[in-house]
């Protein structure tokens, strides 16, 4: 089994999808520069993601879409047929490469746990992307691209794990009734994009998890004892994918969830011991300081490193020297260290019924 290696590139550092849009933020190279300067991150464990070819990328997306991305990065104008320049999908300078890139670095995270092992692509996660279109600020669905990729090498059993606080919609149209793949989201009820209820299975391929306002750890450790790590256990998985979006934490503007990134890490340690790949992506995540943290404590848990209690000071640099136009700044706290307080509670009744519907179920039971 190989060494855990770390996917990024230079296409992220200083690529934004605009100054007024939620990633205008640094997000890859805020985690890339903290884990770097903590010493996690030798150049022996990091891998540079390669851009995505037009063809690889047609393994899910229509031709046609491609063709558009392309044509988008070229002339800066946009293309509504594809939802290419809406408010959530601008045209940006890097429209094509930065999602290609993404891509190919899950791509070279498939390649690398081919024999058995760990691989951390931040930049990927994209889980809305659709067919014949852009959605909900993903322009290429890098999950489905990597899984169908995992398939390809003649792996049977995959499990695709969401923790993003929205809804893996693109995932879920890509293997809708899947023998193969076993989807199990948690994502915020009553939110953007209103997909994945309780009921739905996706032809018996998805259990969803939809929580309420202010799910807190408590609820989140129930879910993963009593539901997620029983359903892939069961499935005996050749390979876990988890797509581990940090815009369910607590400070994160498009949530109203109340997670610690504690739980990042108590999926990434349960779930690293139940296959023997996996491949951990980044998702959604709208607030610097939230992101960065919580992904370095993703890359630290997948790494076997030590999370410091207080980060020397010029680590904690990094983080002082971020800047964000939204008024809402982060506590000193937040800026010395990287694990969050436990942020415990109240069960809901919510969570409790969704708990006993779905205990001891696996989304491919009996097939």
């Amino acid at each position: 089994m190989s060494d855990p290696i770390f996917i990024g590139a230079r296409i992220y550092r200083g690529s934004s999808y605009g100054p007024h849009h939620p990633l205008s933020i640094p997000r890859v190279p805020t985690v890339t520069d903290l884990c770097r300067a903590l010493g996690w991150l030798p150049d022996t464990h990091y891998r540079t993601s390669p851009c995505a070819k037009p063809t690889a990328l047609t393994g899910f997306h229509t031709s046609a879409y491609i063709a558009a991305l392309q044509r988008a990065e070229v002339t800066q104008k946009a293309d509504l047929a594809f939802d290419l320049g809406t408010l959530s999908n601008p045209v940006f300078p890097e429209v094509y490469r930065r999602p290609a890139t993404a891509a190919g670095g899950g791509l070279l995270a498939a390649e690398h746990v081919r024999a058995g092992g760990v691989a951390y692509n931040p930049g990927g996660g994209t889980h809305h992307g659709l067919p014949d279109r852009a959605s909900g600020f993903c322009y290429v669905n890098e999950p489905v691209l990597t899984i169908r990729h995992l398939l390809g090498m003649g792996l049977t059993r995959i499990a695709y794990v969401d923790i993003d606080a929205h809804h893996c919609d693109g995932v879920a149209v890509a293997f809708h009734g899947s023998d193969q793949v076993q989807m199990i989201s948690i994502h915020e009820d009553k939110r953007w994009p209103f997909t994945g209820a309780l009921s739905d299975d996706a032809g018996g391929a998805a259990i969803n998890i939809p929580v309420p306002r202010w799910f807190n750890d408590t609820e989140f450790d129930l879910i993963l004892n009593e539901v997620i790590l029983p359903s892939v256990a069961a499935q005996k998985p050749d390979a876990i994918y988890l797509q581990c979006g940090a815009d369910a934490v607590t400070e994160d503007p498009l949530s109203r969830l109340t997670l610690s990134n504690r739980c990042h890490v108590k999926a990434v340690k349960a779930l690293q011991a139940l296959s023997p790949r996996l491949i951990v992506s980044g998702g959604g995540g709208y607030n610097p300081w939230s992101v960065g943290r919580a992904w370095a404590c993703v890359w630290a848990t997948l790494a076997g490193q030590d999370i410091p209690d207080v980060l020397p000071i010029g680590v904690a640099k990094i983080l002082h020297d971020l800047r964000w136009t939204r008024k809402a700044q982060p506590s000193e706290a937040m800026m010395m260290t990287l694990l969050d307080p436990p942020r415990d509670g109240p069960v809901s009744e919510q969570v409790q019924d969704a708990v006993k519907a779905l205990s001891g179920r696996s989304a491919l039971k009996g097939r």
